[in-house]
């Protein structure tokens, strides 16, 4: 199977390579074709019987078009082996200093662009070639001439040969795609595209009207022209008047490389043109030789690629998971996907409404988003690489786990199995009570409430208290020894400690997160009198609606959730808050917001204070917000609050309110 998927992978590639190189119309992104590349890349090591010299992991560029003069390279155009995150920079980096234990990097942006060789003769601009298959490319003389910033006579008055990338900035690329839609004509996929169709026009007044670009960072034979250093090189060049990208920086190691790519990563999207990753070549000219290369790449340099927040795979299937409320969330299997710097396999469908909405089919080509560390979503679908293979989902209306009726409520879009004792709902309630923001059982994860449920050890969130009477079965349990069950049982009884919210949180009541817990605490400061408050109790109490008022009311009206209270209780664990001493200031009362850096606090310290201070601590800006307290650089909170007429306070004045308060 892996000897056929070999040869698909090639086929595939090819196909690919044809597209971008040669058609400038990809029709798949930069991270699909990454992700067919290293996974054949993985393979023929892993089948080197397999090997073809004309595989294109041994290939660079594309073949030559036809229409232009074929131009042999004086010496091979390859192309950067890929580094997707830190640690592929820091193998990069113990390969080199094996060899090198003293390297430093000079590290650049990385174009994205058209690849392109000037040969100067005497100081004049002769010749202007593409890459094209890395050994044979393309006479685009006359087309690179006419871009304004490539000089047609430089000062030094020898031979010399620089390459680098011909593109096109954002602005022009967005005009060229404007006057294209007016004219009826296809748009440009993006402006490495533009850039390339542009070099490769027959007629060259097409070019010059493109406001073509070209920056330059490889000065050939430059150690026999007197540089040492790829820094020197680059400087060799701004004095020739040939141009060069000053965004640059010379390296010490590989964390001084580091922080540049996290620096420029938060930059990029704000300079002028594409770029899309991070050169790091060793600085150090004369060491290039002995550092040595591949058939196809040099091992003395090494192209970071900035992760991508959406990027394409397939979706293989959908399966559908069971929450601890009886939620039923539908969920993507993906082709495994490197998405903002991380390996995705799943992402989250939401419910029904979306997947139907999205049109999204079992099979289709998806779009997938991932943003620090939210959970990937499926952003939409592609119906245009849709295939045969592509099969409309069917909902389920039975639970997947006790084959109980689905339900959905009126005015909500997801689907509810409300079979209490439903096995996925037991142990993901198990799993929440126990979950560091709830009880803080750290030795009870997700993992081992699994386990314990399957040996029938855990049926229910009090069977938490009595693990104490089955020491000597968690004991026969593989990796459990006395003194991991000692501190899993120590965590346990611990936990009976916690404060009301944190129990309330525990019990996992819909609608009730760690936020509502905390305001139920303060308000009731009793488990019991929660368990008899009236609606009308409920909804008195700001921030607390309608739904969540239904939500709470319904929870304690179930016999077995009362009983559950009432075995918590019995069990040791705490029924009350501690009574806080709240001080009368102007934010009793009050819902506040922060937001900016503070300098004379942490934002965790902050809320304490406000919290103390009888406030409420919200995270965004509405018509309810009382108060806004600002830091620096405050943005989009702070205008929207002086646009609903909210009163604002900066830091200095919010701490001398705290001292005026902590003195009277």
């Amino acid at each position: 199977m892996s000897r056929e998927r070999i040869l698909e992978l090639r086929k595939i590639l090819k196909q690919l390579s044809k597209e971008y190189y040669e058609l400038d119309a990809p029709t798949v992104s930069d991270q699909e074709y990454d992700r067919y590349m290293q996974e054949l890349i993985a393979l023929e090591e892993e089948y080197p019987d397999m090997d073809d010299p004309s595989s294109p992991t041994k290939k660079v560029g594309g073949e030559v078009l036809e229409g232009f003069e074929k131009v042999a390279h004086k010496t091979r155009m390859i192309s950067l082996a890929n580094a997707f995150n830190y640690d592929d920079l820091k193998a990069f980096d113990e390969r080199v200093r094996k060899i090198v234990p003293d390297a430093t990097y000079q590290v650049e942006l990385k174009m994205d662009g058209l690849a392109m060789s000037l040969h100067y003769e005497k100081g004049i601009l002769k010749q202007a070639v593409t890459r094209g298959d890395g050994n044979v490319g393309e006479d685009v003389t006359s087309n690179v001439k006419t871009i304004q910033s490539v000089p047609l006579k430089i000062p030094y008055e020898g031979d010399l040969e620089i390459r680098g990338e011909v593109i096109m900035s954002k602005a022009v690329f967005h005009e060229l795609n404007e006057q294209r839609r007016l004219q009826g004509e296809d748009e440009f996929a993006n402006p490495r595209n533009a850039a390339a169709g542009s070099i490769r026009q027959l007629d060259s007044s097409v070019a010059k009207k493109r406001k073509l670009d070209a920056y330059w960072y490889f000065l050939m034979d430059a150690s026999a022209l007197g540089c040492h250093t790829q820094s020197e090189a680059l400087t060799f060049l701004d004095e020739n008047h040939i141009k060069t990208n000053p965004i640059r920086r010379v390296c010490q190691n590989i964390d001084e490389a580091w922080s540049f790519i996290l620096e420029m990563t938060q930059k990029r999207n704000d300079l002028p043109y594409e770029i899309d990753g991070m050169v790091l070549k060793v600085n150090e000219l004369d060491t290039w030789n002995e550092i040595g290369e591949t058939v196809k790449t040099p091992k003395w340099a090494i192209a970071y690629k900035f992760p991508a927040e959406e990027v394409i795979t397939r979706l293989k299937d959908i399966k559908i998971t069971v929450g601890r409320t009886g939620k039923i969330t539908p969920n993507a299997v993906l082709e495994p996907v490197r998405v903002a710097g991380s390996l995705v396999s799943a992402a989250t469908l939401h419910n029904e409404d979306m997947i139907a909405l999205k049109d999204i089919r079992v099979n289709d080509f998806v779009v997938i988003r991932k943003a620090g560390d939210i959970i990937p979503e499926v952003v939409r679908s592609l119906p245009e690489r849709r295939d045969k293979e592509s099969k409309t989902y069917v909902f389920p209306k039975i639970c997947p786990v006790c084959a109980s009726p689905l339900v959905r409520y009126p005015d909500e879009a997801a689907h509810y199995c409300i079979n209490q004792d439903c096995p996925a709902r037991v142990s993901e309630s198990i799993i929440h009570f126990a979950s560091r923001e709830a009880m803080d059982i750290d030795t009870l994860g997700a993992k081992r409430v699994e386990l314990f449920c399957e040996k029938s050890l855990l049926n229910t969130v009090e069977d938490i208290y009595h693990l104490k009477d089955k020491k000597e079965e968690l004991l026969k349990l593989e990796g459990f020894k006395e003194k991991s069950v000692e501190k899993l049982l120590e965590a346990i009884e611990n936990s009976k400690k916690k404060p009301l919210e944190d129990l309330i949180f525990g019990l996992g009541i819909r609608q009730v997160g760690k936020k509502a817990a905390k305001i139920l605490a303060k308000r009731f400061k009793n488990m019991f009198a929660l368990m008899n408050a009236t609606y009308e109790e409920l909804t008195s109490i700001k921030d607390i609606g309608e739904i969540t008022a239904v939500s709470i009311m319904d929870y304690f009206h179930l016999d077995s959730n009362r009983e559950l209270v009432m075995h918590l209780k019995e069990l040791g664990c705490r029924m009350d808050s501690d009574e806080e001493e709240i001080k009368e200031s102007l934010f009793t009362d009050k819902t506040v917001v922060l937001t900016g850096s503070l300098q004379l606090f942490t934002r965790d310290e902050a809320k304490k204070l406000l919290e103390g201070l009888g406030a409420n601590v919200a995270g965004s800006v509405s018509k309810k917000t009382d108060l806004v307290i600002y830091g620096e650089n405050a943005g989009s909170k702070l205008e929207k609050a002086l646009q609903l007429n909210v009163a604002v306070m900066d830091e200095e004045t919010f701490m001398s309110e705290v001292n005026r308060i902590e003195n009277q």
